[in-house]
């Protein structure tokens, strides 16, 4: 795989910008979730395809509805990223989910409790060690 021309990761990051710009405050899908983000955008060196990854904080059934609601959003998406972006040719939009932000908040949380258990331990064992006092 070659790797992206200056060029191209300009329009990749003009159109993640725009992108995230639509899908937070144009979209009047209720499948949408508010916690929705464009992680990374790939458009195609022809301009012809593009692929968002997104990514949505909450459950399954959540990530499922908002994907449905972006795929069926897509005209209005590609509309938009025309008359806001200057290209010759508008890219048809694949939405990929990405779920790195949410795994490493998970991850994240699961770190904070091992560390959180690793002290309740060390000072449960610090006074257990402790000697009794003989005088009582």
């Amino acid at each position: 795989m070659r790797k992206n021309s200056l060029k191209n990761t300009r329009i990749n990051t003009e159109v993640q910008r725009v992108m995230a710009e639509i899908i937070r405050g144009e979209i009047k899908d209720p499948r949408i979730s508010p916690w929705t983000s464009v992680v990374s955008v790939e458009v195609a060196p022809d301009l012809k395809s593009c692929k968002a990854w997104i990514s949505v904080l909450g459950d399954e059934e959540v990530r499922n509805s908002t994907l449905q609601g972006l795929r069926s959003a897509e005209g209005f998406i590609k509309r938009q990223l025309a008359k806001t972006v200057n290209l010759r040719n508008t890219p048809e939009i694949t939405f990929v989910m990405d779920q790195s932000i949410e795994y490493g908040v998970n991850m994240s949380y699961k770190i904070d409790e091992v560390i959180a258990k690793d002290r309740v331990n060390s000072k449960g064992s610090a006074v257990s060690d402790e000697e009794p006092d003989p005088e009582g």
